[in-house]
């Protein structure tokens, strides 16, 4: 595996025969969230609550409040992932009953990029719910430098709690597979904000000038923007939409290049996936990206369609895929989030007893 790491179990010092016990919330079911929740689980006594806080339900709302009050008296610490409307809740909550509380930033949360309309930080009310959740949260914890760095100069906040612990991933899960085709791939949700951040028209446009090369884009179709990439699209354009784990995995095996096009990432984790199957990435020089890419693929300016056509040829033609696969390895095993993870919720739990 390429990272040997030795954890402690979480239990509540020498004399107390009980594990921490943390309540886990969570917005989605991404999964990276569930990767969390399955660590968590191997070391802890986890109760999870499923926020329903979007505003589109009184009913929800009130259910989600009620479940994290209810848990948050039986928990030791509080464990959010995304520093949304549910993490204001749990860490004032948390303050109020004195307990401890951790908020995972996946990007949005400190983003503030007008030029494309992305970012919590843009709207005035959801900016103060960020910012409390910065200031008050025990520990926050980002997958990607430069989301601390945003944080800092975007929130204006800087209290010392802010921790990058990037995500992990399984490399026997996500491994190299028979030959590679002369495909080039991309993965997101469709939705018009995201086709923008996502550079997903970039992706399109690039295929007309490549007609010999199938291209593929993989992901759930959320609103009717589809219509638009279809539009554009030439006839060597595949649209999946929704694919299950097992079929993507195939089609990291199968691509010789994956495309990471965004103006903004955390550290992305279909391009780490994609990576360690092989694929050579090429990727704008933003965010998380350049982290996961480092040497082993090919850099393009966000939009431009030309320097993104040009970069795919060179990738195809060339022979990075293995050392993408082993810069992942190193990097980002997930044996080295559990052992971080592990790390923090002892230390922040058994310092307050």
């Amino acid at each position: 595996m390429g990272m040997q790491v030795r954890i402690s179990k979480g239990y509540l010092g020498d004399t107390m025969d009980r594990k921490i016990r943390i309540l886990f919330i969570r917005s989605s079911k991404s999964s990276f969230i569930q990767k969390d929740l399955e660590i968590l689980r191997k070391h802890f006594d986890v109760k999870i609550v499923d926020s329903d806080l979007t505003g589109k339900s009184l009913k929800g709302a009130l259910v989600t409040i009620y479940n994290i009050i209810k848990g948050i008296l039986r928990v030791d610490i509080t464990f959010s992932w995304f520093a949304g409307t549910h993490a204001f809740v749990a860490v004032l909550l948390s303050k109020l009953f004195r307990k401890k509380s951790i908020v995972v930033v996946g990007g949005y949360e400190v983003a503030k990029v007008p030029e494309i309309g992305y970012g919590a930080l843009l709207n005035p009310r959801s900016a103060r719910k960020v910012k409390y959740v910065l200031e008050n949260a025990d520990k926050i914890l980002t997958v990607d430098d430069s989301l601390k760095k945003d944080a800092i100069k975007n929130a204006k906040v800087n209290r010392g709690n802010i921790k990058t612990v990037p995500t992990g991933y399984d490399t026997r899960k996500f491994k190299m597979s028979g030959r590679k085709e002369n495909l080039v791939i991309t993965v997101g949700y469709i939705t018009d904000n995201i086709i923008k951040r996502k550079g997903l028209d970039t992706f399109v446009k690039a295929a007309k000038y490549l007609p010999d090369v199938e291209f593929v884009l993989i992901g759930k179709y959320a609103d009717d923007s589809i219509e638009y990439l279809k539009s554009i699209a030439s006839p060597n354009v595949k649209f999946t939409g929704f694919v299950p784990d097992e079929d993507l995995i195939k089609y990291y095996q199968r691509a010789k290049v994956y495309c990471q096009l965004s103006r903004y990432e955390g550290l992305p984790n279909a391009l780490c996936e994609a990576m360690l199957c092989g694929c050579v990435p090429v990727g704008t020089n933003y965010c998380g990206i350049p982290t996961a890419i480092g040497d082993t693929g090919f850099y393009v300016p966000y939009g431009n369609v030309e320097a993104t056509v040009e970069a795919i040829k060179e990738a195809l033609e060339s022979n990075k895929g293995e050392k993408a696969r082993e810069r992942i390895k190193i990097l980002f095993p997930i044996e080295r989030r559990e052992k971080e993870l592990i790390g923090i919720i002892n230390s922040l739990v058994r310092w307050s007893t």
